[in-house]
């Protein structure tokens, strides 16, 4: 499919810009607009100019649609979770299996366009372990009221452990559809963003290397890949979405006063299965219980939500307000199917949920010199988050408390492998952040840093966490804390333009991120030092440049298939390791493309004091080795008629 859409727009190259008799540049870049749902909330939907920059496209983070430090399984599009410490302000029902969240769209923050002309652009990237993603989106606009647009994404990888004289496995295959419109009134009071996305995510389950015999004790011996015996060969998870997302608004009194609703339906489908139960022998060791079937374990979960948000908002150029109430209908099923059942079990459930909100944010600012926000949302009867910021020139503070209940998983799950029926109490976080954010140096000056400061304090009150529970390092429930969790968090980045030299340093350091209920690197650092500069008589655009990105050691979480959950264990330490990737990125009109060596350092050094001893490769989870030094071509294609 990619390699189809990449036949069928190679003939608009010579096309990719409308240009008239003059040889002037009529559509392009600056006449398509970027419009998003979060500021048409705000009566701001004038849209932005879209975003063809360099910077970044290379690095693997920004090909999904979560940007934020993972710890994964070491290939793209298996299961992953948040690195740092982030409090969660989402109130109520919430699933809770978030393995494969980055790799699916959410329909709150797609982008919506208002274009002068048809808007087309295809990213592609390729990898040498046989990493594939692509992506390809259309929209054309119907006069100015109408826009409308669909988009295809696909991402793909083939195994790296486990599948020895075969290189071109695959092990995950996924894809997604969404189609998209927007609508305004031609007097701007009335404007409507609808989408509907369909996405389908399949992953092959390998449990991580089982090491042999002759591996001995020693981590360094587990670096041959896909020569490494995995403890699962027919295991796979299953993640299917399906949502239909529908925000208006009408201008009552002008901008002052305009009345909203946010209309949101959504479908959850989880299904893992194992058939090899009974072929192997290794399942015993890696499966703490069978309680249904001792041959093979086809879970599944289903759950449904539908949202509706009423409300009030206004702004204007000194103030802005949002009022709103929410309904939210969902229901959960369950299900272990079986060839025999053991006496005595349940083999499903379902639970019903009807909920209430009632939230809004009040803003006050004044130029670029001050600003003030109080924003909140409340559930009926028992669950609320509450946010203060202040602004004074650079200088940022923020206080956020947030009390919210379990996810439905952690209260209750019905599996071949595990059960659990919790009755676990809210978790309250109290978070508290003081920033400075600070220019040096106008856009003419040929010396311009940018330096980020920020401190936060987090105590966690009854943190539920998954963690282990019986002499089997597999078998873990749900666990929560009777004790306070107490965090600092400091982070730093500077950013530093100097004639055609670029650097950018961020670091993120935890204090309390370690001990019970909790499994977070105290450092974690991502540097960047490249060239940038035209090349070629101005015809090139480029970047050159080294990206490095350290984590300090730590106990990482372990990873269940079974329930698409991460859990704290305590027998596997991942220590200190780099990730180097040399990359040079260039732009030829609305061509961008970037060649990178991932992992450029593995295997090139030896150190005897332990501090960086894995030379062949790295663990980001228990017994999951990251990809090994891969050759990557990208390529994003913009085209304006």
């Amino acid at each position: 499919m990619p390699l189809l859409w990449l036949l069928l727009l190679l003939p608009g190259l010579s096309r990719a810009q409308v240009i008239d008799d003059s040889t002037k540049v009529i559509y392009g870049p600056k006449t398509t607009l970027v419009v998003r749902e979060v500021n048409v909330l705000r009566n701001v939907p004038e849209g932005t100019v879209l975003d063809t920059s360099l910077t970044g496209i290379h690095n693997s983070r920004n090909w999904y649609y979560d940007s934020t430090f993972q710890q994964d399984l070491g290939n793209v599009g298996l299961a992953s979770r948040r690195l740092l410490w982030d409090t969660n302000t989402q109130l109520g029902a919430r699933l809770g299996r978030n393995a494969f969240d980055k790799y699916f769209r959410d329909p709150a923050t797609i982008p919506y366009y208002d274009t002068r002309s048809p808007y087309t652009f295809f990213r592609f990237v390729q990898g040498s372990q046989g990493e594939q993603i692509f992506e390809g989106s259309y929209s054309r606009s119907i006069k100015k009221a109408v826009n409308v647009g669909i988009a295809y994404e696909r991402f793909g990888a083939n195994k790296q452990l486990g599948s020895p004289g075969n290189s071109r496995a695959s092990q995950v295959a996924h894809s997604g559809v969404l189609i998209f419109a927007r609508y305004q009134t031609k007097d701007d009071r009335y404007h409507v963003l609808a989408n509907y996305y369909v996405g389908r995510h399949r992953a092959i389950e390998q449990g991580g290397i089982r090491p042999s015999a002759t591996d001995g004790d020693t981590l360094s011996n587990l670096f041959d890949y896909r020569a490494e015996t995995v403890w699962l060969t027919q295991a796979q998870n299953v993640d299917n979405r399906d949502r239909f997302h529908l925000a208006h608004t009408y201008n009552l009194v002008g901008k002052g006063l305009t009345a909203f609703h946010v209309l949101d339906w959504q479908r959850q489908y989880n299904r893992y299965t194992d058939d090899a139960l009974s072929i192997s022998n290794l399942a015993p060791v890696f499966y703490p219980r069978f309680r249904l079937d001792s041959t093979k374990t086809d879970d599944r979960a289903n759950y449904r939500q539908i949202e509706n948000t009423f409300g009030l908002l206004g702004r204007s150029s000194w103030a802005e307000y949002r009022v709103y109430g929410r309904y939210r209908n969902a229901r959960l099923t369950t299900n272990s199917f079986f060839t025999r059942a053991l006496p005595g079990r349940v083999a499903q459930a379902d639970t019903a949920i009807n909920q209430l909100f009632a939230g809004g944010n009040l803003a006050f600012r004044w130029r670029k010199i001050f600003g003030v926000e109080l924003a909140g949302e409340y559930k009926f009867f028992n669950e609320f988050w509450l946010r203060g910021q202040l602004r004074l020139g650079p200088l940022t503070g923020q206080v956020l408390h947030s009390t919210y209940a379990p996810t439905l998983t952690q209260q209750r799950f019905y599996g071949n492998h595990y059960y659990w029926n919790r009755d676990l109490r809210n978790t309250t976080v109290d978070h508290v952040t003081v920033g400075l954010d600070q220019r040096f140096g106008d856009a003419q000056a040929r010396l311009q840093q940018r330096i980020q400061l920020s401190a936060s304090g987090v105590n966690i009150y009854q943190l539920v966490y998954y963690g282990q529970d019986g002499a089997n390092s597999r078998d873990f429930r749900p666990l929560q804390l009777s004790d306070s969790k107490r965090l600092f968090i400091g982070f730093v980045r500077h950013q530093l333009r100097y004639g055609v030299l670029r650097l950018d340093n961020q670091l993120t350091y935890t204090q309390g991120g370690d001990g019970e209920g909790l499994r977070i690197p105290k450092l974690v650092a991502n540097s960047r030092i490249y060239f940038e500069g035209h090349l070629l008589k101005k015809v090139l655009y480029s970047q050159v440049g080294v990206e490095t990105y350290v984590q300090s050691r730590y106990t990482p979480y372990d990873y269940s298939p079974s329930t698409q959950q991460f859990f704290v264990q305590d027998q596997f330490t991942s220590r200190t390791y780099p990730i180097v990737d040399v990359f040079f990125t260039a732009d030829i009109k609305t061509v961008s493309v970037f060649l990178k060596m991932a992992y450029v350092n593995q295997g090139l050094y030896r150190h005897d004091s332990g501090f960086f001893p894995e030379t062949d490769g790295y663990f980001p989870t228990p017994f999951y080795t990251g990809i090994p030094r891969s050759f990557q071509l990208g390529l994003k294609w913009n085209f304006f008629d």
